[in-house]
Parts: C-alpha cells; structure tokens; sequence
C-alpha cells in the first residue's frame, strides 16, 4: 500500500464522522434519484406495455344514438385503422353489504370475440355468454373493494326497470387503469365499477338494437389526431356527439401522465437539493481540512510528489465518502422504489406491473453523487495544489487583531470575555461564519420543505370538501329534468335542504386554444356547492359570464374581461361569445360556472336540472339511500364523505408515502449538516481552546465560547433557512400544476416550529457531542508546536 493511501486511510478514520455525514446526505441524494426513477420507469413501460397489448384507443367519443351504418362511414377517415362502436351507459347499482347506491358504467362486449379496441383481460372467471342478459364482468378494483367474488349477484336499474347481474368473470381494461366515476376527480372503487356485459344482452335495454352511443379510434402511423377528431365531429354531430377527444384528455390516461410526471419532477428537483447540499458540505469539509494540513502537503511536494498527486489525494476523501453515500443509498432506494411499486400495484390496474430498475437508473444515481462530490471538492483541492511547499512551511498567517465592528457597537460594554472572544471569532472571520450559516439554513429549509407536501395536501383537502364541496350528497340524472325536481327531493325524508344544478358538456375556445369541460350553471346565492377564490372564500356568480379555475383560464391564455367562444355539445347546440368575469384559486379539476338562470339564456331553455345538491339527516340517511336506489330517473349518487375518504385513499396516500420519506430525508440531512458544522468549528479552534485552559479557563467557559458561537450561528441561520424553505417550496408548487389537482403554496406555523425545533435539537445533541471532545482533549498533543 502506498503512503498516500495510508495517510487517507488515517484521514478517512479521523474524519469519520463528518464522511459519515456527508455519507448520510449523498445517501438521501441517490436514494430519492434510485426511488423516483425506479417508479417512473416502472409505470412507463408497465403502461406501454398493457396499452399495446390490449390495443387502448387513440381517440374516443360518446353521443346520444347512431346507427350502426355510421360505422364504415367513420371507418373511411383518413388516419383511421381500427374503430369499436359501443354501447355504454350509466346505471344505479344495489351492492349487497353496500348503504349507499353505486354507479356502474355498462360497456357492452362483441358477440363473438374480443374487442378491436380495450380488450379486457380476464383475472378469474370467463366472458359472459351472448345468449344471457344477467351476465357480466365486472372491474378487480370494485369486486375487490365490495368484496365480491365470480358467481355473486348485484342489483341494477336498466332505464327504469330493477335487474339482478351476475358476476360471472372478473377483469381488467387499458381504458379503466384510473377508474372514477364521471364528474368526479378521484376514485371511488366501493361505489363505482365498470361491468362488462354483452351488446345482444345490454343494447334492447337502452333500445340501441343496431345502434351505438360510444365509439373508440385507433389512428394509424402518421395520423394527425386533431384533423380526425375534427372529422368525427362533424360526422357524429347530427347525431348529438358530445365532443371527440385523443388520448392525452381521457381521464384515467391523463391521470397516470400526471403520476409519470410527479415522478419525472420529484426525481430531478430533489436529488438536486440533496447533492447540492452534500458538494457544499464536501467543499467546506475539504477546504478547511486542507488548512489544517498545510504542512503535510508542503511535506508531499517537498518529497516529490506532483500537483495530480496530490490533488487526486485529497479528491480521494471526496470520493470514499461519495461511494459510501451512493452505496448506500443505492440500497435504500431500490428497497423503497420496490415498496412504492406495491403501492402502484394495488392502485393502478395492469394485468403486469413491471418492475425493472435497470443499471440505467444506478448508474445515472451513482454519476449524479461522483459529479456532486467533485465539484465539492474542486475548490479544496486547487487550494491544495496552489499552496507553495516554502510558503505551506509556515503557519497560517493570522488575521488582523483588532476590534471589529460587532465588539465595538454591542459586546465590548455589555458581556465579558467569552462573549466578545466570540464577536470577535465572528468578525474576523465573516466568510467561514456565512458558510456555517448558510449550512445551518440549508438544513432548516430542507425540513421546511420536507413538510410542505404535508401542508399543501391538508389545505386542498379542506378546501375542496369543505370550502366547495358543503353537500352531503350529489344526484345525477340520466336526463335533465324540470327544475321542480327540487321540491319533489326536498319531501324526502332526511333531505334537509336542495339545490338543483345544470351541467352542460362544452368546447371552451380563445384564439388558437381549445378545451373540452363541464359548465356548471348553480344557483345564485347557493349554500351546498359553490365556488371559492382566494383563502377559500365564496366568489358570488356573475349575472353574465364565466368564472373559470385560474389552471383553466391559464391554458387557454384568456384573462377576466376577455370573451371567449363556448360551444354546447348537447340539445340545439348554441355557440356563443361569453365573457370571463373571473377566475378562481380551486385545487382540483378545471372548472367553469355560470349563473344557472344566464347557463339556461345560453342553451335557449327553460328550467332545467342535470343533477341535485342535498343536505341530508345523517340518522336518516340509511332509508334515503334504499329510497334513492330505486329512483328510475337517478344515474349517480355522490356522497361527500366517500369522495373525502377516496381523496385520502389516492392523492393523500400517494403523496404521504413520499413525504414521509422526503421529511426523513430532511431530518437526516439536517443533522448532518448541524453535527458536521459543530465538528469542523471544533477541529479549527481545538489549538486555541487548548490554550485558553492553559491559561486557567475552565472547560465550562472554554465550551461556552465554542458552543455559543455555533448557538449565535444557529439563531442566525433559522430565519434565513425558512425563507430558503418558502423559496423552495414555491418552486415546487409550480411544479406541482397539474390538471386533476393543483398543490397550493401553504407553509403553517406548524411546519415552520417543526423545523426550528429538529435543527435546535440536533444542534443540542451536537453540541453535546462536542463537549465531551473538549472535556477530553489531550492538551499537550493539541498545543505542540506547528513550527
């Protein structure tokens, strides 16, 4: 072995603990880049994979009735290669061990063979028989979450008429992965499933014999999306279509683009932070270990050995610290990426969930953490190599004595002489005090946002269902009825208030800028559902005009005061100028309202309801339920409660195992950034405390001049670590700004004392740590010579 091999050996075990530190946050880099990566590839490939070999449409259209004979017509579009013509409708569904009616989404199957398009994949059973109308498959996620096996049997009304199904298969759709029921943003799977169910058996329900209410597209290579959906438009308008969409605007798709880009952001963002971090602490690690080694390195070059030598030397301390780190964290990062991988399992529906990391995604960790450590270290080994071996012979010059501007306004009549030997260490040397601050502050904002997701999630919850959402339960027509509806649901016992609502499916246009919504006419003055702006007050509706989400009003690039073109999508079908009259700060969905009475102006109508807002009798609940399942004019039924537990179960439960990791992350970061900060200041004044006790200092007073310098340090550092923290955080609320849900910037009072609290308490056990260094310092090894 070597002798520079040896001396870095001797380094790395005296140096120990502060490589175990920076250890510790490479780790944390490379893990977060290994988890995130691991996850992203995973839904990547597992959804290539299932929409390839069950052949997920390209584009889709839903419409009120079209004969069969339209098909070849549809067929003969340019770009087209495949088309499926469907029967699909929504029916109110009697789950047993169920309390509250479900919704269930009928898609009719082929009489023979599979389907062109969104084949199902069979878990258990078999396909229904043409020749039964009861049979169908039903989804895994509502079987699984009703505890429903093949054989049993639900209720169901078929336009008005009460049928019992029996589950004869269990399966899964490409189309379905994100199974929500339609109006809402989350998922529901104990009360809402799609059922698989023979076209001869569903069609003479819905009276669709030789006609089809849905339609899939597959384009062939080339193909350009738009001028197809376009064409589709007009062929299926006559016919009351609702508006044809491509892929990257059908729900369940978009939701997973959203998670797959979740995942692209978390694992660029944060590794970023956490290596940029671990170079900093490298390089103030290096750089004063370097100083404190000036005579050894003008030893090496005396004895010959080069600048490259030398440098690559001390890049060597960099480097094992590195490698341990991404070693390290390599391991952990695999093992969560596979915890998260389950998680994706039991939530998302693929027949196969590849999981794969690959070396691709350990070699980009395992570079990321090497390019991290060397550009710490860069600064502490070019100073090595500038120092002259005559120069280096000598002791480090000492700074100026005299007093400085700290001693002079504030500590020279007010404290004695510990107090102003610490204003004095401070302004002597103002860069090392602000890279220690700087240091402290990093790890108070890594925690600051190490909690943000926690808080973000929590405001959008309360504002969503409490703030927006203040009904117990929403009905849903299968057609829109008279608005005297209200009074009829408001006899039913346990309803304690109803609001009736028009919804509408439209094409919102600005410019070039186009986008499919719901416009939802409420009443004016509405208790049950309204919309919110900013702090989540109530925005009165306009007489005139929309108000959209500012997400909505953003992709459209249209702002208040502006006119855009809204077309109806059902009934005469009007096209209207309509002006913006605001916008809104909701979190989820992108939404559009008007005033119900200037909603009815528009379509031309009279009063009219899509659906109802109730309040209903918790204790009266139970017989609403049974009475509302056996209502033949109900499609849906929505409670709030189970849209909140839904929330809870997706979103909080896919961002609260993430934030959990990232808030131990933090933690772990910040201790290490505290222990490393205590450690460095110890070894750099260890000869000067050395020889304060000489002079008669106790150990009491020599700890209070070391540990309250760190103490000043802290107490500096804290407020500017949480403005870093809010910075940060707001950098990922921007990138947090997708379609379904929006993550808005609220830092609490309870974050902020989270933050202050874990790095005062690790400074405390660092400092710990450091007094007991000091009470056993060899004095007479610490005060030899350095001449």
């Amino acid at each position: 072995m070597r002798a520079l091999d040896r001396k870095l050996l001797r380094d790395l075990a005296r140096l120990r603990g502060q490589g175990l530190a920076i250890a510790l946050v490479v780790a944390c880099g490379v893990a977060t880049v290994v988890t995130t990566r691991t996850a992203y590839d995973s839904l990547v490939s597992s959804r290539a994979a299932y929409y390839d070999r069950y052949r997920f449409a390209d584009v889709f259209a839903s419409l009120v009735r079209a004969p069969e004979s339209l098909r070849a017509r549809i067929e003969a579009i340019p770009g087209v290669s495949a088309v499926e013509t469907r029967v699909v409708e929504d029916v109110t569904l009697d789950v047993p061990g169920l309390a509250e009616p479900a919704t269930g989404r009928l898609v009719s199957l082929p009489p023979r063979g599979e389907p062109r398009l969104n084949a199902v994949h069979l878990r258990r059973g078999r396909m229904p028989d043409p020749t039964r109308r009861d049979e169908i498959v039903a989804s895994e996620a509502f079987t699984l979450a009703n505890g429903l096996r093949v054989g049993d049997s639900i209720g169901a009304i078929l336009r008005g008429r009460w049928q019992r199904l029996r589950i004869v298969g269990i399966g899964l759709s490409p189309e379905f992965v994100y199974e929500i029921r339609p109006g809402d943003v989350f998922p529901d799977s104990r009360r809402f499933g799609v059922l698989w169910m023979g076209r001869d058996a569903l069609a003479p329900a819905f009276q669709m014999e030789g006609a089809f209410d849905d339609v899939a597209l597959a384009l062939a290579p080339g193909a350009v999306e738009d001028e197809v959906i376009e064409r589709l438009d007009l062929l299926l308008e006559r016919y009351g279509g609702l508006g044809a969409y491509g892929r990257r605007d059908q729900v369940s798709d978009r939701f997973l683009s959203d998670e797959i880009a979740q995942n692209r952001v978390s694992g660029t963002v944060l590794p970023v932070i956490f290596l940029g971090v671990a170079a900093f602490l490298l390089n103030v690690v290096l750089q004063r270990l370097v100083a404190t080694q000036r005579e050894q390195i003008a030893v090496l070059k005396a004895f010959g050995y080069d600048d490259r030598t030398v440098g690559l030397h001390y890049l060597g301390y960099a480097m094992a610290a590195v490698g341990v780190g991404a070693l390290f964290g390599t391991g952990v990062g695999l093992w969560l990426g596979w915890l998260v991988n389950q998680v994706y399992v039991e939530f998302y529906r693929f027949p196969v969930f590849l999981f794969d990391p690959g070396l691709g995604v350990v070699a980009l960790a395992v570079l990321a953490s090497a390019a991290a450590g060397a550009a710490g270290a860069l600064g502490a080994v070019r100073r090595a190599l500038a120092l002259p071996p005559a120069e280096a012979m000598r002791p480090e010059a000492p700074p100026r004595f005299h007093a400085g501007a700290l001693e002079t306004l504030a500590v020279r009549r007010l404290a004695g002489a510990p107090a102003r030997m610490i204003a004095r260490s401070l302004a002597r040397r103002p860069w090392r005090a602000a890279l220690s601050v700087t240091a402290l502050a990093c790890a108070v904002g890594i925690l600051v946002v190490g909690r943000y997701l926690v808080d973000a999630v929590r405001h959008l919850a309360d504002v969503q269902f409490h703030e927006i959402q203040r009904e117990d339960v929403m009905l849903t027509f299968h057609d829109p009825l008279s608005e005297r509806v209200r009074f009829e649901l408001s006899a039913l016992h346990g309803v304690q208030r109803s609001e009736v609502f028009r919804a509408v499916p439209a094409r919102l246009r600005f410019e070039s800028r186009m986008r499919r919504v719901v416009l939802l006419g409420l009443e004016r003055g509405a208790e049950l559902r309204r919309p919110v702006g900013e702090n989540g007050r109530p925005v009165p509706l306009p007489l005139e005009g929309l108000l959209l989400t500012r997400r909505l009003a953003e992709i459209l690039g249209v702002s208040p005061g502006e006119r855009l073109r809204v077309e109806v999508l059902e009934g005469e079908r009007p096209r209207r100028e309509v002006v913006v009259a605001g916008t809104l700060d909701e979190p989820i969905g992108l939404n559009a309202y008007m005033e119900r009475q200037a909603l009815e102006r528009l379509l031309n109508e009279g009063g009219a309801a899509s659906g109802a807002f109730l309040r209903v009798d918790a204790r009266a609940a139970p017989a609403l339920y049974d009475r509302l399942k056996r209502l033949p004019a109900v499609a849906g039924v929505a409670s709030r409660r189970a849209s909140l537990v839904s929330f809870e179960e997706t979103l909080a439960r896919s961002l609260g195992i993430f934030t959990s990791v990232l808030v131990a992350f933090s933690c772990t970061i910040a201790a290490a950034i505290v222990y490393n900060t205590a450690r460095i200041a110890l070894s750099e004044r260890a000869r000067e405390l050395a020889a304060l006790r000489v002079l008669g200092f106790t150990r009491a007073e020599v700890a209070r001049m070391l540990l309250g310098e760190q103490a000043l340090l802290t107490l500096v550092a804290i407020p500017v670590g949480l403005l870093l923290g809010r910075g940060a955080s707001a950098l990922l609320s921007r990138a947090y700004q997708w379609e379904l849900f929006r993550l808005p910037l609220v830092l609490t009072a309870e974050t902020h004392l989270f933050a202050v609290g874990l790095v005062v308490l690790a400074a405390l056990v660092s400092a710990w740590g450091v007094r007991r260094r000091l009470d056993a310092m060899d004095l007479v090894e610490v005060l030899k010579a350095r001449e």
